[in-house]
């Protein structure tokens, strides 16, 4: 006899696209900080909360947090640990409990501190279906979620930053970068430069999985908004190296996976109109991201044919004399199967002009 867990949703994204549904709101980073002062976790909605009690390179790493882009982030989250602990263990325990889309390690970060949170995230997204993504100083993990930022040189004036103690100013910038549009380009005022790659260097960085920043002649700018993911397979393509598209990706996981839990699960019976009221919910949370420009037209919702009629084979029934629309309408327990194509939309990222005199 088969056992029974905890009920579940799988919402699964592949290359080929996936009550009413509110759409979320991203835009948090969480913080951890190794520092001497006894602060209590803390959230803050905006810089001048900061606690002043920090060490000034602490408060500074939080100050570039706020920086973000087109908006600021909406909430930065902070754990402190003792200054002499390097056992991340507790504040990844404690952020497990907090919602969050990017989090990064101490300034002053080690590579197997950046190891253990990009192992931590992936295990919290495998596991819990927790959508957190980090910002890591070299840390080619190969993960969509795991942002290996790599600029170095990083200079305001006379003050040089290193790679780890910029990842705070990457994640609020990625968390205050609206759907819509792509951090491709954008600039980093408060940097006077950066380390200079020729256009060799940045491809290659680029093809590596590796975030690295530009210096344009004029100003210093992030390069192609990419993460770590590097060795694609069949459904998971080029896009999925996409900061933007994995962020949509994410919305749409949790915003569905949110409302089954909260409106649907345990509250109707599973019939198949009641499931059609299901497909006509995520129908019309589609069509609100379609206007937002999230989502390409042409998006599917519908039951997973295929899904059922593996499912009712594995109970027993025999489906070989049953017509598509049995199948359909067939009795499936607790379960429902439902298929969803679409197109996440990119950003305009490569443009090629030719002008003719």
């Amino acid at each position: 006899m088969a056992n029974l867990n905890s009920p579940s949703i799988h919402v699964t994204f592949t290359e080929l696209g996936i009550s009413a549904i509110n759409r979320g709101s991203k835009g948090t980073v969480a913080v951890i900080l190794r520092d001497s002062a006894e602060v209590d976790p803390v959230a803050l909605t905006q810089a001048s909360q900061i606690p002043a009690t920090l060490g000034a390179d602490n408060q500074a790493y939080l100050q570039r947090a706020f920086l973000g882009y087109v908006n600021p982030p909406k909430k930065v989250i902070v754990y402190t640990t003792d200054a002499e602990d390097s056992n991340l263990t507790e504040a990844l325990e404690y952020m497990a409990t907090q919602d969050f889309d990017y989090i990064v390690g101490p300034a002053d970060c080690s590579s197997s501190e950046a190891a253990a949170i990009a192992t931590w995230v992936d295990s919290q997204r495998a596991n819990n279906g927790a959508k957190y993504k980090a910002v890591l100083p070299d840390q080619a993990s190969d993960k969509y979620a795991i942002i290996n930022f790599a600029a170095t040189g990083m200079t305001n004036g006379a003050e040089e930053y290193t790679t780890a103690a910029y990842c705070s100013r990457m994640a609020g910038l990625f968390a205050g970068t609206p759907m819509k549009i792509s951090a491709t380009y954008a600039p980093l005022p408060e940097l006077t430069d950066v380390d200079r790659l020729t256009k060799e260097e940045l491809d290659a960085a680029v093809n590596a999985g590796r975030l690295v920043l530009k210096w344009d002649g004029r100003k210093v700018k992030v390069d192609r908004a990419i993460n770590s993911f590097v060795t694609t397979t069949q459904g998971m393509l080029d896009s999925f190296k996409k900061v933007k598209i994995v962020e949509i990706m994410d919305l749409i996981r949790t915003d569905v996976t949110a409302t089954a839990e909260d409106d649907y699960i345990g509250k109707y019976a599973n019939t198949y109109d009641n499931k059609l009221l299901l497909v006509t919910a995520i129908r019309g949370y589609f069509m609100g991201l379609e206007q937002d420009e999230l989502v390409q037209s042409g998006y599917t919702v519908d039951i997973d044919v295929d899904a059922q009629e593996q499912w009712l084979v594995s109970k027993g029934v025999d489906t070989s004399e049953m017509s598509e629309q049995e199948i359909r309408e067939a009795d499936t327990g607790s379960h429902v199967f439902l298929l969803i194509r679409c197109k996440i939309l990119d950003a305009i990222e490569d443009i090629d002009i030719q002008v003719e005199i």
